[in-house]
């Protein structure tokens, strides 16, 4: 299992259009679970919905969490697209 911190820095934070890349990043790692969390809340990474509910701004801090065979590979993009800001 790993578990990282980042803060989101891109203008408008997680919202549709990013979470939406986000949740697309992960459905290419299916044997994997993942798993993000603000504060107290944890939820599903698959889910958009799940995602938005947590309502990430821009300059929050959120913890991912993956575990799964492709718990590396998985860190490693999800990292790269939130440090590259989403593409914004």
């Amino acid at each position: 299992m790993l578990e990282r911190t980042f803060t989101l820095t891109n203008p408008t934070g997680l919202h549709a259009r990013p979470a939406a890349l986000f949740v697309k990043e992960v459905q290419k790692f299916a044997g994997t679970e993942i798993f993000v969390r603000k504060g107290e809340r944890e939820v599903s990474a698959r889910s958009l919905l799940s995602l938005l509910s947590l309502g990430i701004g821009q300059g929050e801090t959120i913890a991912i969490r993956c575990d799964g065979p492709q718990e590396e590979e998985a860190m490693a993009a999800l990292a790269a697209l939130i440090e590259g800001g989403f593409g914004e």
